[in-house]
């Protein structure tokens, strides 16, 4: 059961920002600085992807660990509170990821994941790895 009252929950998720992340942050800023220019949040494609460079048709999206179920299955006790609710809403998020991914993908996009951890703790490696696929997109 949730021990904040509905308007207090509403405010608070509110609240959660859902672009510009620390992540999102400097991974566009590793890619800036090494001369690749990108689109950001692009709403003309489905999912919004964080980064996308239109031309080469990469979408790159920046999940974060708790909302997008990084190691669900070992970690299904992710809440505190309303245990039932935010399992079902972490599910959901991965369920929309992997629909995301495929309806892009169905439509020629090459589509990138990265964790937000995976991105702090290994920038070079994820910024390599975009580089490397709009490298071998002609």
């Amino acid at each position: 059961m949730d021990n904040l009252t509905p308007e207090q929950r509403r405010k608070n998720m509110r609240a959660i920002k859902n672009k510009d992340s620390k992540s999102e942050c400097i991974l566009r800023k590793a890619l800036w600085s090494r001369g690749y220019r990108y689109r950001k949040n692009y709403r003309k494609l489905i999912g919004k992807p964080d980064v996308v460079f239109v031309v080469k048709k990469v979408a790159v999206f920046c999940d974060g660990e708790f909302w997008h179920g990084y190691n669900y299955k070992e970690n299904t006790d992710v809440a505190g509170t309303n245990k039932e609710y935010w399992n079902k809403k972490i599910k959901r998020n991965m369920e929309r990821d992997l629909e995301v991914t495929r309806k892009l993908e169905e439509e020629g996009w090459i589509v990138l994941r990265f964790w937000s951890k995976q991105i702090i703790k290994d920038l070079d490696g994820c910024v390599n790895k975009i580089i490397e696929v709009l490298n071998t997109k002609s």
